[in-house]
């Protein structure tokens, strides 16, 4: 892309924290669009997304980045290796701390690494419409010992509290550049990665504690139907995906009795994949046994992680 003007500024910012910290939230507020899944299950978010934020002064180009933690397993090795190199590559570091939950080792571990990059980090209190004032000053105080931070910031992205002013500050610390992506581009994440992301989000909304770390999915085929659209309606496209658990023990849970679980699960994607492609879906989900997938090499590669 050209470049827009004298001072536009462009780059990259990867927010960092700990799983459950409002990373994908507050990646959402700032694109203005919903380009990541959220959840409060740990490690909802496996793969760096990036998102686009563009506006006359610059644009802003968001890494969201899976939760750093301690791993138990194979693809928890290899999405704290994701963190890793999204940190590497980057302008700016977002360090995402929530109001709500105490400073804790996962966060000292975090602040400490910061230190040693090359991009200057800024420190951002999320989730502070769950608390009251005297927590968020207490929070800030306590993450303003973690380490040097160009900025301290307090911010709701449900809400929308301090969002542009973030916005603000991290554009501020991007190189003069040229535009990167065409104005409106929110993502480059595939329609098909999206849709199944779309489909494990209704899916961990459904689903007991233990079972969310087992589920991956994969989308099969997307086949738009031939033929014109009846009249008033939206073009219809047929979608085959596959939700991935790890024991045969878990496949019942998922189904749900008669299989009303699943059902479900599918109505909920469904919206959402239907707000997203602009046009009617038939969602066709299948389940299907990948043993202990999250430690096996051969078969995470097979999943894409």
């Amino acid at each position: 892309m050209n470049q827009v003007e004298d001072g536009y500024r462009s780059g990259f910012c990867a927010f960092v924290g700990r799983p459950n910290a409002g990373k994908s939230t507050l990646t959402n507020a700032l694109v203005g669009s919903k380009i990541v899944i959220t959840s409060d299950k740990p490690q909802t978010t496996r793969r760096a997304v990036r998102g686009v934020l563009s506006r006359p002064d610059g644009q802003l180009v968001i890494v969201d980045t899976p939760g750093l933690h301690r791993p138990r397993t194979l693809l928890g090795q290899r999405l704290n290796d994701v963190v890793h190199d999204a940190l590497a590559e980057v302008d700016v570091v977002g360090f995402c701390v929530p109001a709500n939950e105490k400073i804790g080792p996962g966060d000292r571990f975090i602040a400490t690494e910061l230190q040693a990059l090359k991009a200057p980090a800024i420190a951002v209190v999320t989730k502070t419409d769950t608390v009251g004032r005297q927590r968020v000053a207490e929070q800030l105080l306590a993450v303003s010992r973690l380490g040097e931070f160009l900025d301290i910031v307090p911010v709701s992205a449900r809400a929308g509290d301090q969002v542009e002013l973030l916005a603000d500050l991290l554009i501020s610390r991007l190189p003069v550049g040229p535009q990167l992506y065409p104005d409106t581009m929110t993502t480059d994440e595939s329609e098909q990665s999206r849709v199944a992301e779309l489909i494990r989000e209704a899916a961990l909304a459904d689903v007991r504690d233990e079972l969310p770390h087992s589920i991956a999915v994969t989308v099969e085929e997307m086949n738009p139907r031939s033929g014109a659209a009846a009249e008033g309606r939206l073009p219809l496209i047929d979608i085959f995906a596959t939700l991935h658990l790890e024991r045969s023990s878990q496949k019942p849970i998922i189904l749900g009795s008669g299989g009303a679980r699943l059902k479900r699960i599918g109505t909920e994607a469904r919206h959402g994949i239907e707000q997203l492609l602009g046009r009617r879906v038939n969602l066709n989900l299948h389940v299907a046994v990948m043993g202990e997938w999250q430690r096996d090499p051969k078969k995470l590669d097979r999943l894409g992680f």
